[in-house]
């Protein structure tokens, strides 16, 4: 506002006609007014020295009984001319005459919302939200403001290291005044004035918000990568997980994406970081925000451990106390739908944390689902694991981030293939591999450098790593493919090098329902603390020897309180076979899970006999079933 200052002379002087006077909206602050300009003007107090007015809720003065023209009571509206700012912020007017006023209507400051910002550097505004983080660092409090367009930083100094508006809080709607400035190539509101709306105000701005959080959290209307009746009876789950981590974000919320380091987790969980990432970057002005909203975790156990949990609480509540965050969302990946993991969910219940889960192993949901807010899973809508997680989380990406789908298109075969998925879409996500450049075997080789390079990884997602060998947000594919060639080799070396000392120790026996039990002491006759791990020997232990004999196979890799199961065209049903074992094994400590087909168990050391041939006689018993059966493929190639 840029009003005239034109003011009169106070007392005799003769009155203007069709002068300005200014009409200052409820809102306005201190910022919005100028010396010599007219406004329009209501008494609240009268004393001996002159009368006291309100030309909004937060702008108020006196004007000195020298100064009067006539006398008030309070109530009385006038106009009056602002003609002093004294140092301590006080306010001096004087009453001006003015005959048929031209009244200008003043807001508070120009509202503008959070995407037009940058278009306003050096300007006065106001942006009115909600506070969705207040960080306090060695300088200024910043106070992270969600509007209906995005959401800015807004700076506020009261001194080196001193929070700035004490009173305003998390969650807080507030009006924000001030000036638009650019810090470290961002935007930035340099704020002047704080403050928490309450009434009227507040719920104007509350529907505001709530009403563009239904069109930004909406995901977007995508038609799935294939045709498949099993898929299409999980979109609207999926729909409505990509619309909660969609909200999640503009709500300020921090998310923690834990995922089983493996293929398909992996398949899972780099696509979807990939696009809330690009979501977050579109409607945070700050460029770090992408890294401080959201981590991605790889979990070694098929489970969310203790130790994990643990840990993920600590970082929560020191990113609360350092950096004023909301306690984050947990994101389960590939993992999360079992009995094993409620003992970590019950931790995370203490600090109302939410749980989104999306897997596909067998679930336990009376167990888990008390515990979760979403819980997506074939299972549950009489499918099973063939439907990977991948296959699953590449929709979601797509449904938060439709951009991404050319980029994407690859993925779920690799998740595929990794998992060992017979899934009746596999040849559909195959083609659309072929169409961005992939066959079969370059998908196999990638499958495997993720498998190679998480296991060195441990705990570290290896994001810039994993990015590359999965070609996911990789800038330069022939960087991609010299990755893949490079740990793919180094994969089969080690595979064969392992294979070499330990196939001379595989056992084997006929079970009663004709299928072959292979079992190898891993710990005995395999290198430990090296590539492959115990389940990745199994595996391959298991599949040369379906190659070799044809028929229905059955695996075990077992340690000295652990075993790692694998079947082919054998319903094993490993969930159910662990739930008897713990009945049936007194003192066993049996616990664990997986698919139809793989699984893991643990168990006490001093009972590893027992529970072995409990769990063999069982496998003895197990259906005959081909369609899960991987062996004619196989020999086929």
């Amino acid at each position: 506002m840029s009003p005239s200052q034109d003011a009169g002379e106070a007392g005799a002087a003769p009155p203007d006609s069709g002068a300005v006077v200014y009409d200052l909206d409820a809102r306005c602050t201190a910022e919005d007014v100028e010396e010599g300009a007219r406004y329009h003007a209501t008494v609240n107090g009268v004393v001996d020295y002159g009368v006291f007015v309100d030309l909004s809720e937060s702008v108020s003065g006196l004007v000195h009984e020298s100064n009067l023209r006539t006398s008030h009571e309070v109530g009385d509206d006038l106009i009056v001319t602002l003609v002093a700012v004294r140092e301590d912020g006080d306010l001096g007017f004087e009453e001006a005459a003015v005959e048929d006023p031209t009244t200008v209507a003043v807001g508070p400051g120009d509202r503008v919302d959070v995407a037009a910002l940058a278009d306003r550097r050096g300007d006065s505004v106001h942006v009115e939200g909600q506070v969705v983080q207040i960080k306090q660092t060695g300088g200024p409090t910043i106070f992270q403001v969600r509007d209906e367009a995005g959401v800015v930083p807004c700076a506020a100094f009261e001194a080196a290291g001193v929070r700035a508006f004490p009173d305003v809080e998390l969650d807080d709607l507030v009006r924000i005044a001030g000036t638009v400035e650019q810090r470290d190539g961002a935007v930035q509101v340099e704020a002047d004035e704080v403050s928490v709306l309450e009434g009227e105000a507040a719920d104007e701005v509350a529907l505001r918000l709530e009403e563009a959080r239904e069109d930004l959290a909406a995901p977007a209307d995508v038609d799935p990568l294939v045709d498949w009746p099993a898929l299409e009876k999980l979109w609207p789950d999926l729909r409505r997980v990509a619309e909660r981590l969609r909200e999640t974000v503009l709500e300020g919320r921090p998310i923690r994406m834990r995922h089983h380091a493996d293929g398909d987790g992996l398949c899972a969980s780099v696509p979807l970081q990939y696009a809330l990432e690009r979501f977050i970057a579109a409607h945070y002005e700050d460029p770090d925000a992408p890294r401080h909203l959201l981590k991605r975790l790889p979990s070694k156990a098929p489970y969310y451990e203790l130790e994990d949990v643990t840990r993920d609480l600590n970082f929560a509540l020191e990113d609360r106390k350092r950096h004023g965050q909301k306690l984050p969302l947990l994101l389960m990946l590939d993992n999360g739908s079992t009995e094993e993991d409620t003992p970590a969910y019950r931790n995370l219940a203490h600090y109302d944390v939410p749980i989104v889960v999306v897997d596909h192993h067998h679930p336990d949901p009376v167990a888990v689902e008390p515990l979760v807010e979403d819980h997506v899973n074939p299972y549950l809508h009489d499918e099973d694991y063939r439907i990977t997680t991948g296959m699953l989380c590449v929709e979601i990406a797509r449904m938060i981030d439709p951009d991404l789908t050319e980029e994407l298109r690859h993925v779920p075969a690799v998740a595929g293939l990794s998992d060992r998925s017979e899934g009746e879409a596999m040849p559909d996500y195959l083609d659309h591999a072929a169409d961005a450049g992939y066959d079969e075997a370059r998908l196999r080789e990638i499958g495997e450098a993720l498998d190679y390079a998480t296991h060195w990884l441990r705990y570290d997602d290896g994001r810039e790593l994993i990015n590359d060998a999965l070609n996911v947000n990789c800038d330069d594919r022939e960087r991609h493919a010299d990755l893949v060639d490079l740990l793919a080799d180094r994969a089969e070396r080690d595979v064969d090098e392992q294979l070499d000392g330990a196939m001379a120790h595989v056992t084997h026996e006929d079970l009663d329902n004709g299928a072959h039990l292979y079992r190898l002491d891993v710990e005995r006759h395999a290198k430990r603390f090296t590539y492959p791990a115990p389940g990745k020997t199994t595996g391959e232990v298991h599949d040369r020897k379906v190659a070799e004999t044809g028929d229905p196979v059955i695996t075990i890799g077992y340690g000295p309180d652990f075993a790692v199961l694998r079947s082919d065209g054998v319903r094993l049903d490993i969930p159910r076979m662990v739930q008897e074992l713990q009945d049936e094994v007194d003192g066993g400590g049996v616990s664990g899970g997986g698919h139809l087909v793989v699984g893991s168990i643990k168990f006490v050391s001093g009972m590893r006999e027992a529970v072995i041939d409990a769990l063999v006689e069982k496998m003895a018993e197990a259906e005959i079933d081909e369609d899960l059966g991987s062996a004619a493929r196989l020999t086929e190639d």
